[in-house]
């Protein structure tokens, strides 16, 4: 089955076009992903910006048009934290519905977590070992613990490059004591949420979304970015302490001319390192392996996995 699947982010909107096959065998045809910032000012305000609001529009439309030309037989549209978030997020996720023939819904945390570690596993081989998925992402990071594709824990926590930015991070350079304090706070709300006797069993860590994958593809020094290269990278605390600081020197238009670091991330980079190295330190790791797969994935695994009516 040949499907489509939107993922409507705090930070950015993607999409994924593939075909799946009746043995859950995916083969993606089309792949892309937009910043758009759905979530600006959602932590202070509530709501979801007019601005925002039309820069996630302007791209849903050039998606349709892929979507269209590729003869998909369905679709889906994942809506996340800011959406949750936002005192207009059901209206909201009503026009992309409406404007744009999708099957949008609005995802809980618990949701959100199960179908990124699903997509994360969904080719590895079951060792009977335990491991973490990490997804950061724009308004909230999802912790899914599990083995061989099961999954035995999960928390959705109020932590995510956008928030985490907007509260701390005001100047440009950044200041040093800002980015402390991001951490602190970071650490805080791991510690609050994943419980000690969990981080101290795992010895393995899958990390998805923007922030894993541009540290790899500024340590690789990729130009143009090659998804083949930076899936199944090993990422170490080491490199992310490094990137850290040499981002941290930068005036934002500098981080915008990082190789490797799409310059629509460069605002929000910084906050999303500091963020992964907290993860590194909350769970005992010196690395974790970078993946591709993720909610994307595991959303179109799912979607193909159920019976669904043409796309129209």
């Amino acid at each position: 089955m040949r499907v489509a699947v939107v993922d409507i982010g705090t930070n950015s909107t993607r999409l994924l076009i593939a075909d799946v096959g009746a043995d859950g065998a995916l083969a993606e045809l089309h792949r892309e992903s937009i910043v758009t910032r759905l979530g600006d000012r959602v932590d202070a305000t509530g709501r979801l910006a007019d601005d925002a609001i039309e820069r996630v529009f302007d791209t849903l439309g050039h998606y349709r048009d892929l979507i269209d030309e590729h003869g998909v037989a369905a679709t889906t549209a994942v809506l996340t934290s800011a959406v949750r978030d936002a005192a207009n997020g059901a209206q909201f996720t009503s026009a992309v519905r409406e404007r744009y023939g999708l099957d949008a819904r609005t995802i809980g945390g618990d949701e959100e977590a199960a179908l990124t570690f699903a997509g994360a596993t969904s080719e590895r081989p079951h060792d009977g070992r335990e491991l973490v998925v990490v997804d950061i992402g724009g308004g909230s990071t999802e912790f899914v613990i599990g083995c061989d594709g099961a999954v035995g824990f999960h928390v959705s926590t109020q932590a995510g490059v956008v928030r985490q930015t907007e509260r701390h991070i005001r100047d440009d350079p950044l200041r040093r004591e800002d980015i402390a304090a991001l951490r602190s706070e970071v650490a805080g709300i791991i510690e609050q949420h994943v419980p000690r006797d969990l981080r101290d069993r795992i010895t393995q860590a899958i990390a998805v979304a923007g922030t894993a994958t541009s540290c790899a593809a500024i340590e690789l020094e990729l130009d143009p970015y090659d998804p083949k290269r930076v899936h199944g990278h090993t990422l170490t605390r080491a490199t992310c302490e490094r990137i850290l600081d040499d981002l941290a020197r930068l005036t934002n238009p500098e981080r915008r001319n990082v190789t490797g670091l799409q310059p629509d991330r460069a605002p929000t980079i910084v906050a999303g390192v500091a963020m992964l190295i907290e993860v590194f330190d909350a769970f005992g790791l010196d690395q974790l392996e970078v993946s591709e797969h993720d909610i994307l994935r595991g959303a179109a695994l799912r979607l193909a996995a159920r019976p669904t009516e043409p796309d129209g």
